[in-house]
């Protein structure tokens, strides 16, 4: 080695040894730390809820109808906004539901659409009547492909804490089959399920039920044979069971509504294709044909809800205590 190379090699070598130990001491002298991803994440948004969720229905267009504007929307809204899951209340893929886990409108309609960091989070789904035209348990097993899609039956229930000592309950059902003459045994078998979870949750405090078709609306459905049938199916176990909130979709506008009873219901219908609402019934206590999602917030004390468009304008918002 020429002298000028083996000077220059020792003189960084000794350069670099007095910079390394320092920092070595410096780090052997530091307290260990441990990051969780939640610690990192700007999204962990707190308020005075235990559980908050997006409730969007009538979606699947590939994109179209504004599709891709509500999904935006939602996807900025839960990221500024506290946020656990999504629920979808039906008619997830137009015109005629999935053939299998790997049909295509799963990306067309969903994957590729509902993109946001934010939206990475559970999807708890029931079926439309849409949906039921090709394979529905399809959707069923979908929840096995993807993280996020978690369909575990045509119908079942989550539960959560809400404070120390208090719970919500959230039956998720299927209700076109009520619709149909030839499916009278396994309604007949949802109706027995539905109040044996009823039957049992004597400490819950707030009871929510999902399903596509509203049991009252004031969209082009008032008096359609859907929804005096739903209703037929329905009224006796939310009375029984003094049941908080029906949410629901299939006309496609945003809804709140209180008929006689305790129950009130909600739509959440605007996620792609609109129909019209009326006005001035008696019962209606909002209404609007705009696209859009509804948000849920709850605790132990009171449920609020809004109902926000796709441009972020929130166009209703209310909150039922007890």
């Amino acid at each position: 080695m020429k002298r000028r190379n083996f000077i220059k090699n020792t003189a960084l070598t000794t350069l670099s040894a007095s910079l390394v130990s320092p920092l070595v001491a410096l780090a052997e002298n530091r307290e260990v730390t441990h990051f969780e991803s939640e610690d990192l994440s700007a999204t962990s948004l707190k308020d005075e809820y235990d559980v908050h969720f997006i409730a969007l229905g009538d979606w699947g267009r590939n994109g179209e109808y504004d599709q891709n504007e509500v999904a935006k929307q939602m996807g900025l809204w839960a990221k500024n906004n506290p946020h656990d899951f999504v629920v979808s209340v039906g008619d997830n893929f137009y015109p005629k539901g999935v053939v299998s886990e790997h049909d295509p409108l799963w990306n067309y309609s969903f994957e590729n659409i509902y993109t946001a960091h934010s939206l990475q989070c559970d999807w708890y789904p029931v079926l439309g009547n849409h949906d039921y035209h090709a394979e529905p348990e399809a959707q069923i097993t979908y929840s096995k492909v993807s993280r996020r899609w978690c369909m575990p039956a045509l119908y079942y229930t989550k539960q959560y804490k809400l404070g120390n000592n208090d719970k919500l309950l959230m039956l998720f059902i299927d209700t076109d089959p009520m619709l149909h003459a030839d499916k009278k045994e396994y309604v007949d078998k949802q109706m027995v399920w539905i109040d044996e979870q009823l039957k049992k949750a004597d400490d819950v405090k707030w009871k929510m039920i999902i399903g596509h078709h509203p049991y009252y609306t004031v969209g082009p459905r008032i008096k359609n044979y859907d929804t005096l049938t739903v209703r037929e199916k329905l009224s006796p176990v939310f009375k029984k069971y003094n049941v908080d909130v029906y949410l629901s979709g299939h006309d496609h506008s945003l809804q709140h509504l209180k008929p006689e009873g305790v129950t009130h219901q909600f739509i959440s219908g605007a996620g792609s294709e609109l129909t019209p609402v009326s006005e001035g019934i008696a019962y209606s206590r909002f209404q609007a044909s705009d696209h859009g999602f509804m948000y849920f917030a709850i605790n132990n004390s009171k449920i609020s809800v809004m109902a926000i468009n796709a441009t972020g304008k929130i166009l209703y918002q209310t909150e039922l205590t007890k």
